[in-house]
C-alpha cells in the first residue's frame, strides 16, 4: 500500500459558522485552528492547505477562565527602540475583542509562515451576530463548553 498524497485539484473547502458566545477562547480557538489547518478531513496533509474558511460569531462575548481578564498580557512591538506596548485581556477586549481569538489561533497553526498566513487568512472573525458570507452557504458548526465538536 502506498502513501496518499492529497492534489491540489481534490481540496474542497466548505464555509463554518462558529458562535464563540460564553465559549473559553483557548478551548475554541484549537477547534477553530482544527478547521482552519484541515485536521478533520480524511485528505489533511501537514505541507498543503487543505482547511475551510471558518467564520466566528460573537467574539466580543468569549470567556477566560481564573483571573485571566486581568492577569493575561498581550505584547506587540512598533519596531521602534523601547516600543513595546503591552494591554490586558480586558482592554483587548474593550478595544480590538476579534483580537484575542485571532491571537489564540494562530498561536496554533503551524509555524511555517507561508502555510500559516494562508490559513490565518480563512478566518472571518465578527463581534455580531451577523456576517456579510451568506451567499457562500455556510454551515453551523457547535462546540459544547469542553471544547468538542458536536455537529
Amino acid at each position: 500500500m502506498s502513501t496518499y498524497f492529497t492534489k491540489k485539484k481534490q481540496i474542497s473547502r466548505d464555509w463554518l459558522v462558529v458562535d464563540a458566545k460564553d465559549q473559553v477562547v483557548g478551548r475554541i480557538a484549537s477547534q477553530i485552528a482544527m478547521f482552519l489547518m484541515g485536521k478533520h478531513k480524511p485528505t489533511y496533509s501537514s505541507y498543503i492547505d487543505t482547511g475551510d474558511y471558518v467564520i466566528v460569531l460573537n467574539a466580543d462575548k468569549v470567556k477566560f477562565t481564573g483571573n485571566k481578564w486581568d492577569q493575561k498580557v498581550y505584547h506587540r512591538h512598533t519596531g521602534f527602540v523601547g516600543g513595546i506596548r503591552t494591554r490586558t485581556a480586558k482592554e483587548m477586549l474593550e478595544k480590538k475583542p476579534a483580537d484575542i481569538i485571532r491571537i489564540a489561533v494562530k498561536g496554533m497553526l503551524p509555524k511555517n509562515q507561508t502555510l500559516a498566513r494562508r490559513q490565518i487568512m480563512k478566518l472571518k472573525i465578527y463581534t455580531g451576530d451577523k456576517h456579510p458570507h451568506a451567499v457562500q452557504q455556510p454551515r453551523e458548526v457547535k462546540i459544547n463548553p469542553s471544547g468538542k465538536v458536536i455537529g
